[in-house]
């Protein structure tokens, strides 16, 4: 089987306020704003103990996934400071079988005021349009209400629950699965992909 080819990570617009792009050595101070979050250093490799060394070492391995060919890891950047404010990724793993998974977070100051929808459904669009992936997988605990309000807006159905799926923290933790396919009826009026 040949290896992956390296990715390059592209810069998108995510509407009028954000923008997504690579991840760069000057976003350290969103990974220690994200390490003293509760939750994300449980479901992400973010460093739950922030150092300027751990912060380098986060970086670095979204540039390995880039280049291993993995996925697409973004910075979610907001556009009139440039202030980065969470991270969205598009990771490729059965993307021979035709699947793909997608994996997002905020900081808590970014939280609720629409970043995570503008942002997942720029990915979305371009990952079924641009990339050619026919599914696209979120996996989401069953108590974030908010997490599966912005899939299910984005146009993600809840298939089902993965009992016991992914290991968060010191304990196993069951996972709703939604998923989007490229042939999926349009979402708030704009087509899923272009035909």
């Amino acid at each position: 089987m040949p290896e992956p080819e390296p990715l390059t990570v592209p810069s998108m617009s995510a509407g009028p306020d954000f923008v997504l792009r690579p991840w760069e050595m000057s976003d350290l101070p969103l990974v220690r704003e994200a390490s003293l979050d509760p939750y994300i250093p449980l479901i992400t490799t973010i460093p739950s103990r922030y150092s300027d060394a751990a912060a380098e070492a986060f970086v670095r391995r979204q540039w390995e996934r880039a280049a291993t060919g993995a996925g697409y890891p973004f910075a979610i950047v907001r556009s009139r400071d440039r202030r980065p404010v969470g991270a969205i990724g598009l990771w490729l793993r059965d993307l021979p079988a035709g699947r793909a998974s997608l994996g997002y977070w905020l900081t808590a100051p970014a939280r609720g005021q629409g970043v995570a929808r503008a942002a997942l459904r720029t990915v979305t669009g371009w990952a079924l349009r641009d990339v050619g992936v026919h599914r696209l997988q979120l996996f989401i605990e069953p108590w974030n209400t908010a997490s599966a309000r912005t899939a299910e807006d984005v146009g993600f159905r809840r298939e089902g629950l993965l009992r016991g799926w992914q290991q968060v923290g010191d304990r196993r933790r069951d996972m709703a699965v939604y998923a989007l396919l490229n042939t999926d009826k349009p979402v708030d009026g704009r087509a899923v992909t272009a035909h």
